[in-house]
């Protein structure tokens, strides 16, 4: 799925995750072989294997740049393109071109080399999380000490980014029911993630073989390398965790000071994943649905109604949704179909601020026969502006998604068969993330990653950070991640919301600002509220 964070970080770094396992068969951590799709032992997995530790000479050019910076137009950062070889297998067929952007540090104190963001996704833009939330929002003490540095990883946004649909294409694409009611419906799901492939694999059909999460920490560590840090320190998010513990992996006597918010397992098949995302989300809604019975403007149940009911509540607004979308009073003339109202709820359980205005949208919805609210929270997910025209998330989510791990299902029957399982983790929104998991299926590009374990030994101490009731990355994905590398330090935040370094919590953003200033990483199991 996507990242999309909250008003308290940016639209960019919030739903990023989220739409992974939605739209494609969920996040991943790419190596060159492959597994079945449905391989659900984690303890199976083999580990990722370190890179040699000196660079190779066929690469000795892209380590030895030196990044012209300019002027972004945004006041008080820099921007610049850093080269990386399309293929690392064979560095001599072309290049791809990276967009990095920094903040320098501002002072007082010694500074400490530069700070890699990264929001998540993937297809989440790291320059535009730098310059609209972490270059100006992060804890100023932190911004003293680094220079904070962001690269889009390659596909993703300013960084040679994969394009599959134009932006009315994606309107018909993000309406396409995908709680199919019989063939003809389920046909008509098919083919809309067949159409979507497609035009991913005509517009992009070099570079779609070469943006797996492996190449993008690759790329990671040329840019540590271009702007003279001996060890990579790196604040990942989401799916930003994925790339963050993948660099470990690969380069563990380069690893600085990592915290790796929101973490992934990558040691879990895709439809593993998903099951369990979908478990994340109901755990969520449980929570939203307790605190909804509790105001006077919960359109979904009174006081004292039990979240199993509030759901079902939902759950038949939905289906009369499938039968007569509402009118939504948009420009374009889009209506509230099921699916998008559908994301709209789903954009608004990445974090508790939200839920206000989840409950208005939904009593204009149930009540008043308006559906502009939830089409906007849906929108915002999508990244969709007001002129119609999407940003790349959605193309690059899937691109990295089915390069990295065997799709989920590879056919409807498959998907039928996996529905009681996911119904079962969400009553509500089960049924429709199973189908989205088909997605990968009709990828134009053959998956060259597998689940594996990640463990990074010789790694400076990591700080693996998880959230009680996250609902895009589990909480359990979080001390999976923690159980395999080796110098994790788990840090618990009991709360609700999708990630939780900045979010509130003192006793978090304490832990993790004296872990990147001094180096002191919190104890093993640290919890906080």
């Amino acid at each position: 799925m996507h990242t999309r964070r909250t008003p308290r970080r940016t639209r960019t770094a919030a739903a990023l995750f989220t739409a992974a396992a939605l739209l494609s068969a969920g996040c991943s951590s790419g190596t060159s072989t492959n597994t079945t799709a449905s391989s659900p032992v984690a303890g199976a997995a083999a580990a990722l294997a370190p890179l040699p530790g000196s660079t190779p000479a066929a690469l000795a050019e892209y380590y030895a740049q030196e990044p012209a910076w300019r002027d972004c137009g945004v006041p008080g950062f820099q921007c610049a393109t850093v080269k990386a070889p399309l293929d690392y297998a064979e560095p001599s067929a072309g290049d791809v071109r990276l967009a990095v952007a920094r903040k320098k540090a501002t002072g007082p104190g010694k500074r400490l080399g530069s700070l890699l963001v990264n929001p998540g996704g993937p297809g989440g833009s790291a320059v535009d999380y730098l310059q609209m939330y972490a270059g100006i929002g992060y804890p100023e003490e932190v911004r003293a000490r680094y220079d904070m540095v962001a690269v889009d990883p390659r596909g993703v946004a300013r960084s040679e980014p994969v394009e599959c649909l134009d932006g009315r294409a994606m309107d018909a694409y993000t309406r396409t029911d995908t709680t199919p009611d019989d063939e003809k419906e389920t046909e008509t799901l098919v083919s809309a993630y067949r159409t979507f492939a497609e035009g991913c694999g005509a517009k992009a059909p070099k570079l779609l073989r070469h943006v797996s999460t492996v190449e993008a920490a690759r790329d990671m560590d040329v840019v540590r390398a271009v702007l003279g840090d001996e060890k990579l320190s790196y604040v990942g998010a989401s799916y930003g965790t994925l790339l963050g513990a993948t660099y470990a992996g690969l380069f563990p006597e380069r690893t600085g000071r990592l915290v790796l918010d929101g973490a992934m397992d990558p040691s879990l098949s895709a439809r593993r994943l998903n099951l369990e995302q979908t478990e994340g989300f109901a755990t969520a809604f449980t929570a939203f649905a307790k605190d909804c019975v509790r105001r006077s403007d919960c359109p979904l149940g009174g006081k004292g109604t039990s979240p199993e009911k509030v759901g079902e509540n939902l759950k038949a607004f939905f289906e009369k949704l499938d039968a007569r979308p509402l009118p939504a009073g948009d420009a374009d003339g889009r209506e509230l179909t099921e699916s998008l109202a559908t994301m709209g709820v789903i954009a608004a359980m990445y974090d508790e601020a939200a839920w206000q205005r989840l409950r208005e949208a939904l009593t204009s919805a149930m009540k008043e026969n308006d559906g502009a609210g939830l089409l906007v929270l849906s929108d915002s997910y999508y990244e969709r502006d007001a002129g119609g025209a999407y940003s790349n998330l959605m193309s690059a989510n899937a691109a990295v998604n089915c390069l990295d791990l065997p799709p989920a299902f590879e056919t409807p029957e498959q998907v039928r068969e996996a529905l009681p399982d996911f119904e079962k983790a969400s009553p509500v929104f089960g049924e429709g993330l199973a189908w989205a998991a088909l997605n990968c299926a009709y990828w134009p590009v053959r998956a060259t990653g597998e689940a594996q374990r990640i463990e990074a030994k010789g790694a400076a101490p990591i700080v693996v950070v998880g959230t009680t009731r996250d609902p895009a990355t589990p909480y359990r994905w979080a001390e999976g991640l923690a159980g395999q590398l080796s110098s994790a330090r788990l840090l618990t935040y009991d709360g609700d919301g999708h990630t939780a370094y900045g979010r509130g919590s003192s006793c978090v953003d304490s832990a993790i600002n004296t872990y990147l200033i001094e180096g002191t990483p919190p104890a093993d199991g640290k919890r906080c509220s």
